[in-house]
């Protein structure tokens, strides 16, 4: 291929909560750059994850779950998601290849002329690989998808062929990103979602999902080291004993998790601290939404 036949294009990653789509990103990247959790909803914000292949760049955008929305948090986030429907290349829809097919997601392709490729996750825990042959046929019927693909973005298996697949449909264009940018997003942001993620997945279904970390300090020290000050922001005066915990026990669970993931994101060693403050109702008010980047 000649060089002025470099593909550069967006591809957008739809869907239900909790089907993978972070999971894909990462195991695409070849890095953690979104935070992933088995609650849904986990992603908030529309995250570009920028991956390079030969005479070509691919940036995809991951999108919060598209799902029915009440509070003005989760509103949000089903707006970030159908707003990432238009304006790109090709649109890859993640569906659990473990459930029956769900006409109701197809509704946010009607109209929609870009490409749209059904990604089919999660095969590997099909205890019966003839129910996938049906699941493909019955999600065929729905849509005129320009392919199917079954994959498990958790063990890697189809990651490849999907990316291969995905650069056949990139239209010629410029490279947009340098090679070493993995994200186009802050380290600051990401920092502080992996703080979150930990909460997610240490307090387990005590905390609810309106929890926002806010870093308060992030600087380099002489010695290399980056100090960290970040406070994990709740709705209620009664869950800070939930996320505090016996003699401090479950804050520093979430500091000691979170500290091993910063560390690989930004390759030195990391001070950590953590601390828990409360604004009542955040979820609900534009003003700490825009704060806190989800508004």
């Amino acid at each position: 291929m000649s060089k002025h036949e470099f593909k550069s294009g967006f591809v957008s990653i739809i869907g239900r909560p909790n089907v993978g789509k972070s999971t894909l990103l990462n195991a695409i990247i070849g890095e953690k750059i979104v935070i992933t959790s088995d609650k849904p909803q986990t992603t908030r914000n529309r995250i570009q994850g920028i991956h390079n292949i030969p005479d070509g760049q691919i940036i995809f955008i991951d999108t919060p779950g598209i799902h029915a929305a009440h509070s003005r948090l989760n509103k949000g986030m089903v707006d970030v998601a159908m707003a990432a429907i238009s304006g790109v290349d090709l649109l890859l829809l993640v569906v659990e290849a473990t459930t029956p097919v769900d006409s109701g997601i197809i509704e946010v392709l009607k109209g929609v002329t870009t490409p749209v490729i059904l990604v089919l996750n999660k095969v590997d825990l099909l205890p019966d690989k003839r129910v996938l042959f049906e699941r493909i046929s019955a999600w065929a019927a729905l849509h005129p998808f320009r392919e199917v693909m079954p994959i498990s973005a958790g063990a890697g298996d189809g990651v490849d062929l999907l990316v291969n697949t995905i650069s056949r449909y990139l239209p010629e264009g410029p490279q947009l990103f340098p090679d070493d940018i993995l994200t186009d997003m802050p380290e600051k942001f990401i920092v502080a979602e992996m703080i979150r993620e930990k909460v997610f997945r240490l307090t387990r279904d005590e905390v609810p999902y309106s929890t926002a970390v806010e870093i308060e300090a992030f600087t380099e020290r002489e010695n290399g080291v980056i100090a960290i000050q970040a406070a994990i922001v709740l709705e209620r005066t009664t869950q800070k004993g939930i996320v505090i915990g016996k003699r401090g026990e479950m804050l520093k669970k979430i500091g000691s998790h979170s500290r091993i993931d910063i560390e690989r994101l930004l390759a030195t060693r990391v001070f950590l601290e953590l601390f828990v403050k409360v604004e009542e109702n955040w979820s609900e008010r534009p003003s700490k939404l825009r704060e806190y980047g989800y508004e």
